[in-house]
């Protein structure tokens, strides 16, 4: 089968592998109906991953059939249409049972550490997954072709600007600012909207995507950043600042808007992968901020997902501009690199 290996940082190939095979009686095999290019996967390619990329196979999203299962599978079988979240979980542990399938207890102890298919690559044609009881959600049908891409954005960056927004406590009357108009960052405008928030502030410079994120509820563009883009907020909030704020980027400009924009004793929901970041505890004591964040759980979510994507009330799958075959996917890489596309999506033979 065909699999996408990033052999070094800027240096991404597709190569001919092995199948996976069933290798505990908990796992699934999928064959992929889509993979795609997440923004996280240009830390590495930009060499700026503190993990070594040697010959990385990548992916961490997908959807597909289920063509084979352990024995001890229950929820999924073979000829089953499924979702599966970016992390691997359980299901029945602790944290799982929390609401925190991102943290599952016994995937890291399996060695599943952060984001759980990147250590199989779901960037190929077919892809183990462990825990398939606790990972996967079985579709009402089929999908169409045109309800392809909005699946596959469920597998990550849909539920992960979800959490964003639930985790910035997005709701009737709230005010809520979206820092980040990527694939995450639009997403949290959907979350935001299908929550109840009343006013949606994203922070976007690009006209494409500020588009988008009207056309997915958002109410207000702050185009500005730093200090002006805080102070446009908090002209739109009266001088008070957003009940919550969602941080979908992860860099130190980005947590410091966010944290500009939120009211004292607001909520800042964060989920972009953090990088050369810090956050001060003196800036936080003295706002008063609740802080959520981290790999969002987004099998938590999936079911509410699934079911709004099949009832056509959200079309999340917009947010792919660009569509390759995954013999292209070093192309898709170069375009989200160099911006010209917010979120590739990659298609199997």
């Amino acid at each position: 089968m065909r699999s996408v290996v990033m052999e070094a940082p800027g240096k991404v190939v597709v190569n001919e592998v092995e199948k996976p095979t069933l290798l505990e009686p908990t796992d699934a095999i999928i064959k992929l109906a889509a993979s795609c290019i997440c923004g996280s996967d240009l830390w590495p390619y930009r060499g700026a991953d503190a993990k070594p990329v040697d010959h990385r196979a990548m992916g961490h999203e997908y959807i597909g059939e289920v063509v084979e299962v352990g024995s001890e599978v229950t929820t999924v079988a073979p000829g089953d249409f499924v979702v599966g979240s970016f992390c691997i979980s359980c299901g029945e542990c602790e944290t799982c049972t929390a609401g925190y399938p991102s943290r599952c207890l016994k995937a890291i102890a399996a060695g599943d550490t952060y984001i759980g298919m990147r250590s199989n690559g779901t960037q190929a044609e077919y892809a183990r997954v462990p825990f398939a009881d606790g990972t996967l959600v079985k579709t009402p049908a089929t999908p169409t072709e045109e309800q392809i891409p909005h699946l596959m954005a469920a597998s990550d960056v849909l539920g992960t600007g979800w959490y964003a927004a639930d985790a910035a406590q997005a709701g009737p009357g709230k005010t809520i600012v979206v820092v980040g108009d990527g694939a995450v960052g639009l997403s949290a405008v959907i979350g935001a909207k299908q929550l109840g928030a009343e006013k949606i502030i994203i922070m976007s410079r690009n006209p494409e995507r500020q588009a988008l994120a009207k056309e997915f509820g958002a109410t207000h563009i702050v185009e500005e950043r730093g200090e002006e883009g805080i102070a446009k907020v908090l002209e739109l909030t009266d001088g008070v600042g957003a009940h919550g704020v969602a941080e979908a980027v992860g860099s130190q400009q980005s947590f410091d808007q966010a944290l500009g924009c939120v009211r004292h004793g607001g909520y800042i929901g964060f989920v972009g992968v953090p990088h050369d970041s810090a956050i001060g505890t003196d800036k936080l004591f003295d706002k008063q901020v609740h802080l959520e964040g981290g790999p969002a759980p987004v099998r938590k979510y999936l079911p509410t997902l699934i079911d709004l994507i099949y009832k056509g009330e959200i079309e999340p799958g917009k947010v792919f501009d660009l569509v390759l075959p995954i013999d292209e996917a070093a192309k898709g890489y170069e375009a989200m690199d160099q911006r010209t596309a917010t979120k590739v999506l990659l298609t199997m033979p």
